[in-house]
Order: structure tokens, then C-alpha cells, then sequence
């Protein structure tokens, strides 16, 4: 009778098997991820939402304007820039009328 030297292996099976297993598993992630991500970017939810952002830095920039050029013609009309440009002037018409006395 011949005697076995060798045993049976069944790591190859087994390997293969849990290969199989974690490349399925990898799979169905893949899967969930790329799912979640085309409800997220192609819903119109988020579409309306990113629109609805860049209207309101709009309106807020818009305002800010508003505010701001108000504010700049308020300064403009007050008393004391008037005088202030009022003097400015005067000096100019005087250097110029120096200047052509000479």
C-alpha cells in the first residue's frame, strides 16, 4: 500500500472563495457611492438650492452697492464737504489768476 506524503489543500478553495466574497462587497459599495452621488449632483433639489445661493450673494452684493452710494452721496450733499470743495476751488482760481499776472 502506498502511503500519502502529501495532504489534501483546501487553502486554495478557501482563499478564492473570500476573494470572491471582498470583490463583491468592493462592488456593492462602488455601487452605493456612485448611486449616492448621482442623487446628490443630479437632483433637481440641489440645483435649485446652488441657484437660489448665488442669488442671495447677488442681492447682497447688490445692496452693499446700494448702501454704499447712498452713503458716498450723503457726504457728497453735506455741508461740510461743500465748504470743503467750495475752498478748494477758491485756492485754484487764485493760483491761476497769480499765474497770469505774471
Amino acid at each position: 500500500m502506498k502511503i500519502r506524503t502529501q495532504k489534501y489543500n483546501k487553502d486554495g478553495a478557501l482563499l478564492s472563495n473570500v476573494a470572491e466574497s471582498i470583490g463583491a462587497a468592493l462592488g456593492t459599495i462602488a455601487r452605493k457611492a456612485n448611486a449616492a452621488q448621482k442623487a446628490l449632483t443630479q437632483s433637481s433639489v440641489v440645483h435649485s438650492v446652488g441657484r437660489e445661493a448665488k442669488q442671495f450673494v447677488r442681492k447682497g452684493k447688490r445692496s452693499a452697492r446700494k448702501s454704499g452710494n447712498a452713503l458716498t452721496a450723503k457726504l457728497r450733499r453735506s455741508k461740510l464737504a461743500k465748504a470743503g470743495r467750495r475752498s478748494v476751488r477758491r485756492a485754484a482760481s487764485s493760483v491761476k489768476r497769480a499765474t497770469r499776472r505774471r
